[in-house]
């Protein structure tokens, strides 16, 4: 949310279709989540300026479902059906035939498919890794066979971001995210956390949207951002926390030292 506002105050206008474009000699940045082939098919002919800042983690998805489309294989893509990343990700591949999409260990244990050709699996980037993991191996005990990736899907920001939560669980009786509430990789922290008894978890924007009254009584509190939260945000809070909490200690839990570089 607070980084759409700021790119919109600094004149970039967002759209869902190519024909909402009123100066086509304005370059046109394509979404991290992934855009289908037919977007790309599309700009190409209309001569737009196309920018394509697809994640590389998510080409990387690309990349297994169309080497899965010409082994010939079954495709199931574990995600939910309507993100903005499933739906570039389907849309890599011509046979949408090939495709079924299951986001529960309840769709994988009643999923029925043919054993006459190779099933494969890719998942969305921003899933619950615990999840996504529990999810396939009911897939692989359905089909011995199947295909994975050489490497786990989940994007490395979210991995990381789910361990922290599991190891700041351990420490404190309630946890705010920061984040926005259509953001896939920070309710999937909230979740995280919930999962792993902590019984007081919020998702807030920013601190305006914490309750005045909310941290009465607690003791330790935990603090986790969504992977596009900018970090201005996380430091407003801990500043209203420093007003409201004159003993306040802060304690930082680093599970992972994040220094991936991608290639341009």
């Amino acid at each position: 949310k607070h980084v759409v506002s700021e790119f919109q105050k600094r004149g970039v206008v967002f759209i869902e279709d190519f024909d909402e474009i009123r100066d086509t000699s304005r370059p046109v940045i394509l979404s991290a989540h992934g855009t289908e082939q037919r977007v790309l098919t599309d700009g190409a002919k209309r001569n737009l300026k196309l920018i394509d800042a697809t994640c590389p983690l998510v080409k990387r998805v690309h990349r297994q479902i169309q080497k899965l489309e010409n082994a010939g294989a079954h495709i199931i893509v574990i995600g939910k059906e309507s993100h903005p990343e499933i739906i570039g990700t389907i849309g890599q591949i011509e046979h949408h035939g090939q495709i079924t999409v299951i986001s529960s260990e309840q769709d994988a244990e009643a999923l029925s498919l043919p054993t006459d050709k190779p099933i494969g699996v890719v998942t969305q980037t921003t899933l619950s890794v615990d999840k996504a993991q529990r999810i396939i191996a009911i897939l692989q005990q359905k089909f011995p066979d199947l295909i994975t990736a050489d490497k786990n899907d989940i994007c490395y920001a979210t991995t990381h971001r789910q361990a922290a939560v599991r190891e700041v669980s351990k420490h404190c009786e309630a946890l705010i995210v920061i984040g926005s509430k259509n953001s896939s990789n920070s309710k999937q922290l909230q979740q995280t956390a919930l999962h792993n008894g902590i019984e007081k978890s919020w998702l807030i924007d920013d601190v305006s949207e914490l309750a005045a009254d909310a941290l009465t009584g607690i003791e330790n509190l935990g603090i986790s951002a969504g992977a596009s939260a900018p970090e201005h945000l996380v430091n407003n809070l801990i500043a209203k926390l420093k007003e409201d909490f004159a003993n306040l200690k802060i304690h930082d839990i680093i599970v992972a030292e994040e220094n991936i570089e991608f290639k341009s």
